[in-house]
């Protein structure tokens, strides 16, 4: 009976290639690309691409369509990858000229004159053009003779090009730790009975020093939100999520994808990740992606996670668990303070996860150690963590997939998934240590998984203000990053690129203090009753420095005080722990009902979402209306320094920037800027986003020296949090460039 629920539960998860899907895709598409709609018609395009079966005369047409939607995008490089992939197919001789008249078209763009040349001359001698295409070609020869005559001009603003990557090029000075793979020098390995394992600063840490850059052990990308389908819709979705935006192996984000040969769902960035992809594991995942989405990511990075390790490794140290190695079963019991270790070495030896050498490696072996709190777990949890990991594993064995798990076939061998056989019921010795390994990093995964976010852009993103908001974009396994204990205040900020992680300083750090990572539950976003319910998951009470004043000194949280409902009459803070809330000004006396001002303040938020409906159907001017409406009603029941006060100044902001009136997007901007620093801090990331739009505000109404002020403090923020080589620093230190090189009239006018 579970399996056969299991079964129904997959299918509305399907991963197999569907050409009827395909076709749908493509009408689609073409739609969108007849009405100028590039963007949709391109990722309906790569739709086509993954549902149509290796072989079909159909993929080489689909990558042609999806190259003249880029080239109208102007992503000419990857247009021509796109042409190069339709001609490998067997694109049809009857329709070439047109795809290598695109290719001289984006050869010209990218100022590849003689190599435009070439194709302009294999059209002209081996191809018969009617009327039609020998005017287009006459039209593209001319431009050709344009960009030669233009070539030195557009050369002109090279230099000051190379000015500008000379500011962006500044390195970051780093000196790697010789006991911790991936960590600086300024780190040090302790543990104590009361911590576990954790890193201390061994010198003085400055705000924005690197302190960690490790790749993920294993990282699995979060498939995203997709809305359930409703009866009467099409049976395919036309909405984008993570699975259709970035690579299924490195996340780098995607424009034109390389489908999975085998199956609907993986999609990568390159053919070299794609077969990188397959030789690792995807060639045992791609015939049960059904079962995994179903499933969950912590079940599919189990999975990854022995596929990686190799079967030969992932033996051993289940062996060793069995030998009776209770170190395996707690890790750190047996663990003495390091400081009653004779050296360093020696102290660090006796850490589980270390090498023999003592060196604690961003390895399976270190991400095995992990604390996997079976005891902790609920036997329904662990029971039901069980019946997936045993469900996985007989599919496997079902799909005659075990010799590949176990590492006995080579790539060759096991170039496409096999046919389901006819098996036992019971499961193979060696499946039964697969089962027993991934069942422990579905339990470690709990206390140990680490988000990897990116910074999406909301909206279509082709306005002056780009705004963005963190999104979870893959689960994974960081075995170093791992080390870092949590604290609600924590004195570290973690950003990524890819499936690479890099922990900075967020502020200064003495020696001799732990170097502390939050695991979500912030002070300055929960109460620390909230934390603490939250941080239960990880099986510890938090006794950080903000949770320790919170609870025993009665202060009453910043949260608690910035959020809070103030009078109707006299807007003072409305206050009281029972359901009915108090004015705090005693010459008042005003009550009201908790209960009623929450229903308020949910009434409050569903009209702010219907002013933002408004503005992404294009009609702003209601939802400035809207939006100020909401505004007035929220100032007779909410404190000034409330969240959603600032939310409302944020859309605001948005709103007056995309009707270009940039003025009055600043100073609606500038007051979210004070609740947000209220809020989180003024060095805080958050603070640092607000004034990255603020400055691209005051850039496109030409405020040059406000724009200047507020680049190089948005810099100053945001370099501490992502480095000097993030994409947001860049852009910042584009913008200043350009003001830079304004005339010096307009300097002083402005």
């Amino acid at each position: 009976e579970e399996e056969a629920a299991l079964v129904q539960l997959c299918h509305q998860a399907p991963t197999d290639k569907e050409p009827e899907a395909a076709s749908w895709y493509r009408e689609q598409g073409n739609r969108e690309f007849k009405r100028g709609q590039y963007q949709a018609a391109l990722r309906l395009y790569s739709k086509v691409a993954s549902h149509e079966r290796p072989g079909s005369p159909e993929v080489s047409v689909c990558f042609a369509n999806r190259s003249a939607a880029l080239l109208h995008l102007g992503h000419f490089e990857v247009c021509l990858e796109d042409i190069a992939r339709a001609e490998s197919h067997g694109y049809p001789d009857r329709l070439l000229p047109k795809v290598l008249l695109r290719k001289a078209e984006c050869l010209l763009c990218l100022g590849r004159l003689q190599d435009a040349q070439d194709i302009l001359n294999v059209l002209e001698s081996k191809i018969a053009l009617d009327r039609a295409m020998t005017t287009h070609l006459a039209r593209l020869k001319k431009l050709s003779q344009l960009k030669v005559k233009l070539c030195e001009k557009e050369r002109c603003p090279e230099p000051a090009r190379e000015g500008r990557g000379g500011v962006q090029g500044k390195s970051e000075v780093w000196e790697e730790n010789n006991s911790i793979s991936g960590a600086s020098s300024s780190l040090s390995l302790s543990f104590d009975a009361e911590r576990g394992r954790h890193l201390v600063a061994s010198q003085d840490i400055g705000p924005g020093q690197s302190l960690l850059k490790e790749e993920a052990f294993v990282s699995v990308l979060c498939p995203g939100e997709s809305l359930p389908l409703q009866d009467g819709e099409a049976a395919w979705d036309t909405r984008a999520t993570n699975a259709d935006l970035y690579c299924h192996r490195c996340l780098r984000q995607l424009l034109a994808s390389v489908p999975c040969q085998g199956c609907s769902y993986a999609k990568y960035c390159s053919q070299d990740c794609a077969d990188v992809a397959w030789q690792q594991y995807h060639r045992t995942e791609c015939s049960l992606g059904a079962l995994l989405l179903t499933l969950g990511v912590f079940c599919h990075v189990a999975l990854r996670t022995v596929l990686l390790a190799g079967f030969a490794e992932v033996s051993r140290l289940v062996g060793q668990s069995h030998s009776g190695d209770k170190d395996l079963q707690n890790p750190e019991a047996r663990c003495k303070p390091l400081s009653e270790a004779p050296d360093a070495g020696a102290g660090t030896r006796g850490v589980p996860g270390c090498d023999s050498n003592g060196r604690y490696q961003s390895s399976y072996q270190a991400l095995f150690h992990l604390l996997p709190h079976t005891e902790q777990h609920s036997p329904e949890h662990k029971f039901l963590c069980t019946l997936s990991v045993v469900a996985i594993c007989k599919q496997l064995q079902a799909a005659g997939l075990e010799a590949a798990v176990l590492n006995q076939e080579s790539p060759q061998q096991c170039s496409r998934p096999k046919t389901c056989e006819k098996t036992s019921d019971e499961l193979s010795p060696e499946l039964k240590t697969v089962a027993e390994a991934m069942l422990r990093h579905v339990l470690q995964l709990q206390c140990n998984a680490q988000a990897i976010t990116v910074m999406q852009e909301l909206g279509p993103g082709d306005g002056a203000v780009v705004d963005k908001k963190p999104v979870r974009l893959a689960t994974a396994f960081f075995p170093v990053l791992s080390l870092l204990n949590h604290s609600c205040c924590p004195n570290t900020s973690v950003s990524f690129s890819g499936t690479a992680a890099t922990v900075r300083a967020s502020q200064p750090i003495p020696r001799g203090q732990e170097v502390l990572h939050c695991y979500g539950p912030h002070r300055c976003r929960m109460r620390v009753a909230e934390r603490q319910q939250l941080l239960g998951q990880y099986f510890f009470e938090c006794r950080c420095r903000a949770c320790l004043e919170e609870l025993e000194s009665g202060v009453k949280s910043v949260v608690s005080t910035r959020n809070s409902f103030c009078c109707p009459k006299c807007r003072a803070q409305m206050q009281g722990e029972e359901d009915r809330l108090c004015c705090s000004n005693e010459v008042c006396a005003t009550s009201a009902s908790r209960e009623n001002l929450s229903c308020r303040l949910q009434d409050l938020q569903q009209q702010i979402e219907k002013a933002l409906d408004l503005l992404r159907v294009g009609k702003a001017d209601q939802a400035i209306k809207m939006l100020l409406k909401c505004q007035m009603d929220a100032g007779n029941f909410l404190s000034p320094e409330h969240v959603l006060m600032g939310e409302m100044e944020d859309h605001l902001a948005q709103v007056y920037a995309i009707l270009g009136k940039w003025q009055e997007a600043a100073r609606h901007l500038k007051k979210s800027i004070e609740i947000v620093e209220m809020h989180h801090g003024p060095s805080s990331v958050e603070t640092g986003h607000e004034l990255f739009k603020l400055a691209q505000i005051l850039f496109n109404g030409f405020a040059v020296s406000e724009a200047l002020s507020t680049i190089q403090r948005a810099e100053g923020i945001l370099s501490v949090h992502f480095g000097p080589q993030s994409a947001q620093i860049q852009e910042l230190q584009e913008m200043k460039a350009c003001l830079s090189e304004l005339p010096r009239n307009i300097l002083q006018k402005t």
